[in-house]
């Protein structure tokens, strides 16, 4: 009886686990591969700017760009995230997990404040020149 017990503890512990550890179930528009890796200052190769979704933030969490340029966010955490404008033009990820990434390029001059809705205190700013 012992042992039963054991294995049913280890079974329901191993199922907890694999539930906590998902974050790929939202749909979303964006590419599931993620870009170039970045160059300092959040920018890539090709010309772009990635904001790294880690730890539960932006990073970096202020990013200055040019009008055409574009920006890529690239979920480095295990849960999910968006991207979502609440001042400046209108961004709206759905959600998306781990290895994915959402891009969106600025058309005009401004600044443009968003966050993760999923996540309180998960802020950026994107200063679009």
């Amino acid at each position: 009886m012992p042992k039963i017990l054991t294995l049913l503890t280890c079974c329901a512990a191993l199922a907890a686990f694999a539930a906590g550890c998902g974050g790929g179930g939202g749909s979303s528009s964006s590419s599931s591969t993620p870009p170039a890796s970045t160059s300092g200052g959040g920018s890539t190769a090709g010309g772009g700017v990635e904001v790294k979704m880690q730890n539960i933030q932006f990073n970096p969490s202020s990013v200055t760009v040019k009008v055409g340029q574009k920006v890529t966010w690239v979920n480095e955490d295990t849960v999910d995230h968006n991207v979502t404008s609440s001042s400046g033009a209108s961004i709206k990820a759905s959600n998306f997990g781990h290895g994915q990434s959402f891009s969106f390029t600025p058309t005009k001059a401004g600044t443009i404040k968003y966050s993760c809705t999923i996540h309180p205190g998960m802020n950026g700013t994107l200063i679009v020149h």
